[in-house]
């Protein structure tokens, strides 16, 4: 039982693993330079010798204006910085800038140290580190996304990490999202991650390069954070009017039905429900997140559903619609 169990533990580690182009890090992180200056960046889930997030703040330590820079990985990974092993060893990584004066990150210039245990961020050595930041900042397993949240707002870290859009109607973040206390980053959508060479190509959006790189895409990824950004606040234009039959109100839910974002009407003050991309463009000057469907979570719709109907979905003329959450307008 116990080796079944490693092995089945081996596999789903194998399967979360997903490294994010360094283009992608640059195009998100430019929004958020002014949160750095003077903080330790943590980067708790990644091998620091192919992690692009090690590379990104590690080159831009002294433009960012970091005071530290520290980084573990999850066992397997040799102690030489610059090559990938199999010594069944975690390590962690400290760097705190530029000492020769050519403003990049020498091997000598970078502490490397050895873990007790595996590297898993909720080890007791590493909970230690997560600590000491300031900022955390990664890309974490998706399986563990809900554990990972929680560890974030248990010790009130600032932090910008990448999800799945699903993670958006998990009971344990949607309520989170609700409270302003979390919110989406800038970049949404499709994003392409390596994948390791021995891993199994499971999904269909699935390739390997020229050179003989393995690719995985997925098209629902969002960043999460805390950390205030401009796109936040920025007014979502609405242009569309409302009429009874172009907005039609749910069997089971008081509330009318948005099939898309852009169809927001102007002039209704009511509930609606929209799709979950909706959280995209939310501005909470703008707009109050009020609930979600509660096929999402038992009560996630404060009160918006009609109990007696029996159906969690939400239901139009019958016909049932996918997962929505619930806003109004706010008022000024």
């Amino acid at each position: 039982m116990a080796g079944n169990k490693s092995l089945n533990a081996a596999s789903k580690a194998k399967q979360d693993e997903f490294y994010t182009q360094l283009s992608d890090i640059e195009n998100e992180l430019r929004h958020y330079r002014d949160h750095f200056r003077g903080r330790t960046v943590l980067c708790n889930c990644d091998d620091p010798s192919i992690s692009n997030f090690f590379h990104y703040f590690a080159y831009n330590f002294e433009h960012l204006g970091l005071r530290r820079l520290i980084t573990t990985c999850y066992k397997s990974q040799d102690i030489d910085l610059f090559s990938r092993g199999d010594s069944g060893r975690a390590v962690y990584l400290i760097y705190d800038g530029d000492r020769n004066g050519n403003r990049e990150p020498d091997p000598e210039e970078i502490g490397v140290h050895t873990l007790d245990g595996d590297g898993d961020f909720r080890s007791t050595e590493c909970i230690e580190l997560l600590r000491q930041a300031d900022i955390v900042v990664t890309n974490p397993p998706f399986s563990l996304f809900r554990e990972y949240v929680a560890q974030l707002m248990e010790y009130e870290k600032k932090f910008l990490i990448i999800g799945n859009q699903n993670a958006i109607t998990y009971k344990e973040i949607f309520p989170l999202l609700m409270q302003n206390r979390i919110w989406l980053g800038y970049k949404s959508g499709d994003m392409a991650f390596r994948v390791p060479a021995d891993s199994e190509p499971r999904a269909t959006r699935y390739w390997q390069d020229e050179t003989g790189q393995k690719w995985r895409s997925m098209g629902n990824i969002c960043w999460f954070t805390n950390l205030d950004h401009q796109k936040r606040h920025e007014e979502f234009i609405l242009y569309k009017t409302y009429s009874a039959e172009a907005y039609p109100h749910y069997d089971n839910y008081d509330a009318i039905n948005v099939d898309r974002v852009t169809d927001i009407p102007v002039d209704f003050d009511g509930a609606m429900g929209v799709p979950i991309t909706f959280l995209d463009k939310y501005n909470p000057e703008q707009f109050h997140l009020i609930g979600a469907t509660e096929s999402e979570g038992k009560g996630f719709s404060n009160g918006l559903w009609k109990a007696e109907s029996k159906v969690a979905q939400p239901l139009v003329k019958g016909e049932k619609r996918y997962k929505r959450i619930f806003i109004k307008k706010a008022k000024h």
